[in-house]
């Protein structure tokens, strides 16, 4: 997969079609405690997007509460402007890595075959086009070699790119990232940024919780500042200022404010 040159920035594309998902009053509670509260954000279509705060601000958590994955006190999230479990089929994710039992007894090539149950049902076997279309992600993400290798045997930058294979062979409209960058090499994060700049360009609108802030405003089109509540959404320019940053990460407290990431 070829990598930009130092100091290039993917060509990124501003969505101005629906909002690829759009979350209206969500609040989620963890012992009864707050960890969402009235969250209200949208996220452009065809658009790099991330979603950044300190530790314990909820953002796994709203991933996950989006998704269904969790249960939400209030609120409503809309997909491509449609709501409920169908429009589910239109969305891939990455969950962190720590969330994943890698002794598993699963090759790389299985794994990102899994990719494609949604299309062909879970109790049926992946016919002929599926594993091309697996083997194609594969390659995609520069992971061929390792096809026949079991899964908790890669690095993990490798394990990382595996599970973004399976991701694009589900091949939905929009792809949400739960800490894709967290210990990875260099060379895997320039590869999967690029990735990612690519998916947006060709209409695919991407979601990744990061924490690299220097990052976000050099690569990323739009910004949810969160700590359990939202300090901004819009274009990483105008959310991601100096003054929004020390309010979300050292608050008039001077300290961070949440209890889950």
């Amino acid at each position: 997969m070829p990598s930009p040159s130092p100091g290039t920035v993917p060509t990124r594309t501003t969505g101005t079609a629906e909002p690829a998902v759009e979350i209206r009053g969500l609040t989620a509670s963890y012992r009864q405690v707050p960890v969402l509260k009235d969250v209200d954000a949208q996220f452009p279509t065809g658009t790099l997007s991330a979603i950044v705060g300190p530790n314990g601000a909820g953002k796994s958590t709203l991933l996950r509460a989006a998704l269904g994955l969790i249960p939400a006190d209030t609120g409503q999230v809309r997909i491509a402007g449609a709501e409920g479990k169908a429009v589910l089929d239109h969305v891939a994710y990455v969950p962190q890595r720590e969330s994943v039992d890698w002794d598993f007894p699963i090759t790389v090539r299985e794994v990102v075959e899994m990719g494609r149950y949604r299309a062909t049902g879970w109790f049926r076997r992946v016919g002929r086009a599926d594993r091309e279309i697996a083997r194609d992600c594969l390659e995609r993400v520069g992971m061929s070699a390792f096809a026949r290798r079991q899964i908790g045997q890669l690095s993990g930058g490798q394990r990382q790119r595996v599970f973004l294979a399976r991701a694009l062979a589900q091949q939905a409209s929009v792809l949400l990232m739960d800490e894709p960058f967290a210990g990875i090499d260099a060379r895997t994060e320039t590869d999967l940024l690029t990735l990612l700049g690519e998916l947006c360009r060709d209409g695919a609108s991407v979601i990744v919780v990061h924490h690299a802030i220097a990052q976000v405003r050099a690569l990323f089109d739009w910004a949810l500042l969160l700590n359990v509540q939202v300090l901004g959404c819009g274009p990483t320019a105008d959310v991601l200022t100096d003054e929004a940053i020390h309010e979300a990460y050292l608050g008039p407290g001077g300290g961070t404010v949440g209890w889950v990431s």
